[in-house]
């Protein structure tokens, strides 16, 4: 009996948060086209399409419950949510909405603020991704991200990212005879660092270490993870394309939502690099976006995807082969995964 009452609330608690993203696209959507009204107009998703969003969204909760039932993650992890962030960013991003638009109306997505540091970094990143006030460098932006992914994804984003952990602790197994905080696990472009939050629910002894080029990002990371028990994860400005590690020192290494986000010859530079710091037998785990070969009834959503949110490498990787890239770097027995919006890669270095 309890079981069913705590499932139904997360399920309810899910469907809440699924509801309230799709008010909050359909009120800001309205608005846009009342103060904006040549702003990115996009064409409605069909019944069919929104039918076949729904029951994999149905398909991704019912796998989140089953997998903290399994003992993946403990249950409490379900109900993690950042209330007061919430509060405190909403208004926020409605303020932020104004600047947005004037943004795409005057084509503007290499737009930083004067106060903003440029230097130093790769001219691929420095993009308005998402139509974002000063893109990945400020603390507003940092602070506003989670949020803005939230809402994306229906309220399905930390579902989504706890995808990687089932591979994730199954692919450590070759390692049991090593104790577990000298298991050390590397997330390359750990943002935020949510990622590495329920990584440590899930492995609270394990060594885990972050790279973000972001210092803000860096730093709003090591504000939501000294709110966990146990010991920080080790924290670096890098860049994905030369990690500052050893060659095979990782036992685990994970992306979350980057390679969508990188030209395509840097997609494969930074996949050789992960493979280049993973021990041998150690798992690599891609979470990225779904792709025209396994999603094709979605092809319209993501040919309108790049423009709609300024991904400029989007329209690419949708198309990308990256289980050919991984085999190429030298990884082997590749295993593929789909959840709702989400496509998983699940990789290995030869033993």
């Amino acid at each position: 009996m309890y079981k069913n009452l705590t499932k139904l609330t997360y399920e309810s608690l899910q469907h809440s948060k699924n509801y309230f993203s799709l008010g909050h696209k359909l009120l800001s959507t309205q608005l846009k086209n009342v103060v904006y009204p040549t702003v990115g107009r996009v064409k409605p998703a069909s019944p069919e399409a929104i039918a076949k969003l729904q029951n994999r969204l149905n398909l991704l909760i019912e796998a989140d419950w089953q997998d903290s039932q399994k003992g993946i993650y403990p249950e409490s992890v379900l109900f993690d949510n950042q209330w007061a962030d919430f509060f405190v960013n909403y208004p926020l991003l409605w303020l932020d909405l104004p600047q947005v638009w004037e943004r795409i109306t005057q084509g503007r997505y290499q737009d930083f603020s004067s106060t903003t540091d440029q230097g130093g970094y790769p001219s691929y990143y420095l993009q308005n991704f998402h139509h974002q006030t000063d893109g990945y460098l400020s603390e507003s932006s940092a602070n506003l991200y989670d949020l803005q992914v939230e809402l994306l994804f229906g309220g399905a984003a930390d579902p989504m990212r706890r995808r990687i952990l089932a591979p994730l602790k199954r692919g450590l197994q070759k390692f049991q005879g090593i104790s577990q905080k000298q298991i050390r696990i590397l997330d390359v472009a750990c943002g935020t660092g949510r990622t590495l939050k329920l990584m440590r629910s899930a492995m609270p002894e394990a060594s885990l270490f972050g790279t973000d080029l972001s210092p803000a990002y860096l730093r709003k990371a090591n504000q939501i993870l000294s709110e966990n028990p146990g010991e920080l994860p080790q924290l670096l400005q890098a860049n994905a394309e030369e990690l500052p590690y050893l060659d095979n020192y990782f036992h685990a290494v994970t992306s979350v939502f980057l390679c969508h986000e990188l030209p395509a010859a840097v997609r494969q530079t930074v996949i050789e690099q992960c493979f280049r710091v993973t021990k041998p037998g150690g798992v690599f785990i891609i979470c990225d976006s779904i792709q025209m070969s396994d999603s094709p009834e979605f092809a319209e959503m993501m040919n309108g995807f790049s423009k709609m949110f300024h991904e400029p490498y989007y329209k690419h990787y949708t198309t990308d082969d990256l289980v050919e890239r991984l085999e190429k770097a030298g990884f082997e027995n590749i295993e593929t995964q789909i959840h709702f919006l989400s496509k998983y890669f699940i990789a290995y270095k030869p033993a």
